[in-house]
This record gives structure tokens, sequence and C-alpha cells, in this order.
């Protein structure tokens, strides 16, 4: 049979995949460090990648015939700066998405510009996660960087152009960029003019699914792959991610319980949002999708098990989760500052209602609301935009815990499931090879081969409507303190 390579390439380690009929046989990953300069700065260097994806090949040829992968495709960590000058050596590490540097870049670009041109430009508001802002950051305080650009990219792009030779990138990367045209598919002129860049510094535009090239000759001799092998340029990490799960189609939703939370909704058609308040992307299978991301989901467990608490057991931390009253206490997830919807990065977290009567599992349960409240927020900001949805896959750390997968259809209202795949971007980003190769017609018609629901969770009525209630009041408080 024939096999192909996912490649996931996250904030922290690089992993690739082995598929066979949609089914992963191998896997190996490598991690790398980032390095933090200055507070909220957030770089890597490009070619810590390219030797973890030199690694992890050698590593899979040692146990598998890599020359017989009829594709490979990757799925990426979105916004990343990476500039290469025209000998296409790396002018300085990448900016990522988690930098927060742009302040004032943002405020430039929202509040001058004005968001309403924004938006009708690219989709979008600014975000210092976004590319556009690092792009001024760069031009006014390393201006000798500046004038050395010669290939701006996103960090998959950087593995795709060193493994096929071919300056490409997709819709779904690119619409995190903020000077990508998301309705028409295509670079915006107005905020390529703005920035001072232009076209010919950036990639080709492809459809995620789109086969650029193969594997250069050199590079198939020392990895094991063949120069047949087609190289598929795969997409960002969340649209990736939501090919993995088989949320394609109108209407079609998936929500992530990692570090961040992310509320995603495939669309067919594009949908703007005026307010910037939800993303509004192109997907990875050929259509849109709106997607709301909140910045500490499972972010503030971690904060709350790890740093307040020390805790290495969290099976007992959501066993006492479970067993805990949902009395009128709150917590703010903003620990973080917040994006989707309230678009905050001056808000901050605190628990509300506290009294000598609560204890640890009562403090844990209010840390899981208040990000279940959080993904409640942005999915009626989704509804809106007149997108809905009675169903939705979890993927991520959270949806492994039952409690946690309840509690939020309870608060929701309606039925969430667990898939069989665990690794989505990854097989996400084998999806898309199959369909660039042939192996399927299409992208949905690859997830419906491939992507099953595995278990499934009903909400409560009567906690639902409890929820609700509560709900209200959560906003109510964001309101209350965002002065303090």
């Amino acid at each position: 049979m024939k096999t192909y390579l996912g490649v996931d390439l996250g904030t922290t380690s690089l992993k690739i995949v082995i598929a066979q009929a949609g089914r992963i046989i191998d896997s190996e990953t490598r991690t790398y460090p980032s390095s933090h300069p200055k507070e909220g700065w957030s770089e890597q260097n490009p070619g810590d990648w390219l030797a973890a994806f030199s690694d992890v090949l050698a590593a899979l040829r040692l146990r598998n015939d890599l020359s017989s992968a009829a594709g490979i495709s990757f799925c990426g960590q979105m916004h990343g700066l990476v500039l290469l000058d025209e000998q296409d050596e790396v002018i300085r590490p990448a900016i990522l998405w988690n930098d927060n540097r742009t302040t004032a870049e943002c405020a430039y670009l929202n509040d001058v510009v004005g968001r309403d041109r924004l938006v009708e430009w690219t989709g979008n508001i600014a975000f210092t996660g976004f590319t556009a802002p690092k792009v001024l950051w760069v031009r006014s305080n390393e201006p000798e960087h500046f004038r050395r650009i010669g290939k701006i990219m996103l960090p998959k792009d950087y593995l795709v152009y060193m493994l096929s030779g071919v300056f490409a990138s997709d819709v779904s990367d690119c619409s995190g960029t903020l000077y990508f045209d998301v309705d028409r598919r295509r670079w915006s002129e107005p905020m390529l003019h703005l920035l001072g860049i232009t076209a010919t510094q950036l990639p080709e535009v492809h459809e995620s699914f789109h086969a650029i090239g193969s594997v250069r000759p050199a590079l198939a001799s020392s990895t094991g792959l063949s120069a047949t092998t087609k190289v598929i340029v795969g997409g960002g990490d969340q649209a990736v991610g939501a090919v993995g799960t088989g949320t394609v189609g109108d209407g079609r939703m998936c929500i992530s319980l990692g570090t961040s939370g992310v509320v995603f909704v495939s669309s067919a058609a594009y949908r703007r949002i005026p307010s910037g308040s939800m993303h509004s992307f192109c997907h990875a299978n050929g259509g849109y999708h709106v997607m709301g991301v909140m910045l500490a989901a499972g972010g503030s467990l971690n904060w709350w098990a790890n740093d307040i608490l020390h805790a290495d057991d969290y099976r007992t931390l959501m066993d006492e989760c479970g067993a805990a009253a949902a009395e009128a206490l709150f917590f703010l997830p903003y620990i973080s500052g917040e994006r989707s919807p309230i678009n905050d990065p001056k808000a901050r977290g605190s628990f509300h209602g506290l009294s000598v009567l609560h204890h640890r599992g009562d403090m844990t349960r209010a840390v899981i609301e208040g990000v279940c409240f959080g993904l409640r927020d942005c999915l009626d900001a989704i509804a809106a935009a007149g997108l809905s949805s009675d169903s939705a896959r979890v993927i991520g750390g959270g949806a492994k815990s039952d409690v946690w997968m309840q509690m939020l259809s309870d608060v929701l209202g309606i039925r969430l499931s667990r898939v069989e795949v665990t690794e989505g971007g990854a097989v996400g980003a084998v999806l898309l090879a199959m369909t660039g190769c042939g192996e399927y017609e299409n992208v949905d018609v690859a997830c419906t081969a491939i992507v099953k629901d595995t278990q499934v969770f009903v909400p409560d009525a009567a906690r639902h409507q409890a929820y609700a209630d509560k709900f209200k009041k959560y906003k109510a408080l964001y309101e209350a303190t965002k002065a303090l």
C-alpha cells in the first residue's frame, strides 16, 4: 500500500507521521528551543526546524522505506515571520505567533489605518500574533534587516522551500498574515503598499491540498525520500487540524482544548465579520472557516495545577472537580489577556465569589467552568455571524477528561464527541497529501472515509439552563472589572 508523510511543525517540536490508508503506522518527534530576548518576545531559529526535520526523517528511515512515500504534506504553526535574503540565508530569528512586541504596530493598524479598512482589505483586524505587525516592527526597528529582505515566509513554508525548492504557501496559512485578502484568496495590494513590501517577496499561493512540486534530488538522496515523492503545500495548524478531525463542509464544528482554546466552524462561503471579533480565514479544504481563539484554555488549568497547586496528578484534580458543586464561584480565564471575542490584551484573570466554604475542588471546577464560558462566548459570536451547529468534535488534552467533556457539553448545550484521531494536525496533513496525490477526489471525501467518532457526550437540560444563567453573570463580571 502507498504511504504518506504528515509533518506537524509546532511551537515546541516537529513530528512526522507515516500513514497507510489514513492510519498512522509510525511517528517520530524532535523538540527545539525558543528564545525570549526580552519580555514578551518569542523567537526560534528556522535552522532548528530544518535540523529537527532531518533528524526525524533519519530516525524513521531506520524503520521504514521512505522512498515508497507517494506524498508529504505539512501542518505548521501560524503567523510566524521568516525572512530570507537574496541568497536564501535567514536574516534574523523567526518572530513567532506568541510574540507580543507589536502592541504599538497593532494600535496603529487598528486605530489609525482603521478596523473597517483592515476588514475590507483582509477580512480581519490586527492582533499582536499576526504577521503584518511583525513586518512593520522590523521595518521600524531593524531597517538594516528590512532592506535585505528577499523572501517573506511562514514557518512551514520554509520547510516546503528547503524540501522542494518551490517558493510557495497556501490560503489557510496566508489568511493569518493580515496582508492576504481572505475573500478573494490573494495578496492584499493595499496592505502590501502600507507595509512597504511587494508581491515578488511573497510566495505563490495555492490551495492547501495542491502538489507544488517534488522532493529535490539532493534531499531525496540524503533523507531516503524519493525524488518522485510529491510535496503538497499543506496549511496552518488550525485549518489542517480541523481537516484531521473531519471538520469540513458547511456548519461543521470542532473545538480544541489545548493550551489555547479554539472554536472552529467550517463554512462553504466567506463570512465577513465587521467587528473583527472572530477570525475569518480560508479553510484547507477549499472553503472558508470562522474561528474564535481564547488564549488560556488548558493554559488556565496548567497555571492552576502547576504554578499554584504544584500538583502533578491531574486525575485527582479532575475527580475533585467532578465532585464539587457548581456554586456561585467564578473564574475569569484571562491570565494572558484575551483574544476572541473580547479582543482585550489588558484583560486579567480572577476568582470571584470566594468564601471560607470553598475548597480546592470548587476552585478547580471554577477554572474549568471559566474556560467553558470563554468558549461559549466565542460560540455565541460565531452564531451571530450566521454559523451554528448542534454538535462538535473535540480535540486537545482537555478532551481526554470525561469531566471536562461533559461540563463543556452542558455549558454549550450541544452534543460533543471525541474522534479516533489523536494527532489532528499530522493526520490532517496526511489527508491533504492523499488528496494532492489523487487518492481522494477532494478533502471532504477523504475526511468522510478516514475520520470517525468515538465517545459522545450529550448535554443535560437542567445543567445547561443553570449554566446559561451563570454565563450571564460571567459576562457581567468581565464588564464590571475590565476598567479596574
